[in-house]
């Protein structure tokens, strides 16, 4: 089968630091490689059944070592790789619906109340005054001031050399955003505060979209990442992403890109508006995001069929439909300083590394740097290291471990 080919019936989706390309395929199931890094059973090798062992230590104290929802408004199916969450509907000016879902803010109180994560890095989201504002109608809706998106073109992907089959000869995001689109969104009845309100459908009528509630979603009316969607019970079931924050796997929701290549690649809208959040800065002050870093020619199957224990990055993602296991920076419990948007960091494996046996799979934000710092790694065609000016909104969603 083509690699083309493959691309569009398997639906490859991203975790593509370029954000986040994925680790769930488009049938709703996951890949053998992203079930690869989740948590085996304690019970294996132990002489007794995995029911005589205690709850994780993560149930007592949320930064232990254990399996943590961390975004509380949502349901996730592990074994199907998707979250359900809670579907809000409001409209433009003009009186076009808008649906949309919550997954992040600034407001600490109403993220523990509606079971959100607190990002106080969103503040900053909205340089120059560039978020769409949002005010709250007398039925409770929200009217946004702009912002639009055509989720109606056909996501295709031609894809490079077959040697580096990254970055791709051609590229079609399958929703589209305007000029003034962002997911950052101010509350001007809310104090002020910034959400992050990814757009999953527009004007389209809820009749249309329940039709939808069990499942098989025109993709020419909703986000490539929905599963289902069905107005009448307020819910959205989207595709979820693999990754590691500091070892630890990680599930994460891609929504959002800067970039046509990144969101072809990830079944992401492309986000004009984002082109407006600062990049490398990574943790200093007035700075709006993480770092997430991913790799073009990490380690890859040996064999068709054949899932080798280390494989990573863009090349194997595309080349066998696996997602890239891209390494996220800090995340709520393991760090202070989490924000839904990443900096995209791309490194490329040198020649001496690979010659050398070095290449192998990074889940650790400081491991990585560490390659960086002895030369084993530098940005594509050896180029310096760093940010590539590509902003993800991925927000996380579920710790693994």
């Amino acid at each position: 089968m083509a690699i083309n080919s493959l691309v569009r019936r398997r639906g490859y989706r991203a975790l593509l630091g370029v954000s986040c390309l994925t680790a769930v395929l488009g049938i709703g199931t996951l890949s053998l490689a992203d079930t690869e890094i989740q948590p085996s059973p304690p019970s294996i090798g132990a002489d007794v059944p995995v029911t005589y062992f205690g709850p994780p230590p993560s149930s007592v104290e949320p930064e232990l070592v254990g399996p943590l929802l961390l975004m509380k408004s949502g349901v996730v199916d592990a074994n199907l790789g998707t979250v359900t969450l809670p579907l809000y509907r409001g409209q433009l000016k003009d009186g076009r619906n808008i649906w949309y879902i919550l997954t992040d803010t600034d407001d600490r109180g109403n993220a523990d109340a509606l079971g959100l994560n607190f990002s106080a890095k969103l503040t900053y989201a909205n340089a120059c005054d560039k978020a769409r504002h949002a005010t709250l109608e007398g039925d409770g809706s929200l009217t946004f001031d702009r912002g639009t998106v055509d989720f109606s073109p056909d996501r295709s992907l031609t894809p490079g050399d077959p040697g580096a089959p990254f970055p791709p000869k051609a590229q079609q995001p399958g929703s589209v955003g305007d000029a003034d689109y962002t997911p950052i969104v101010k509350f001007e009845s809310g104090g002020g505060h910034i959400y992050n309100a990814p757009m999953i459908a527009f004007d389209v009528a809820a009749e249309t979209l329940n039709a939808y509630c069990t499942g098989s979603p025109d993709k020419k009316k909703v986000h490539d990442k929905v599963v289902k969607i069905c107005p009448r019970d307020g819910t959205v079931t989207l595709n979820l992403t693999t990754g590691f924050s500091f070892s630890r796997p990680v599930f994460y929701l891609s929504t959002d890109t800067n970039d046509p290549v990144a969101s072809t690649l990830e079944e992401a809208t492309l986000a004009p508006g984002l082109l407006n959040v600062l990049t490398g800065g990574d943790d200093t002050f007035t700075s709006p995001v993480e770092r997430l870093f991913a790799f073009t020619n990490g380690p890859q199957n040996v064999a068709p069929k054949e899932i080798n224990p280390q494989r990573q990055g863009l090349f194997s993602a595309i080349i066998d439909g696996n997602g890239p296991l891209n390494v996220l920076g800090g995340i709520p419990t393991n760090a202070t300083d989490y924000s839904p948007l990443w900096d995209f960091n791309l490194g490329e494996w040198t020649a001496e590394s690979v010659t050398n046996g070095y290449r192998s799979r990074m889940t650790d934000e400081f491991q990585i740097l560490g390659m960086v710092s002895r030369g084993f790694l530098t940005g594509p065609g050896g180029k310096p290291y760093g940010s590539t000016g590509i902003v993800v909104n991925c927000p996380i969603v579920q710790r693994l471990l």
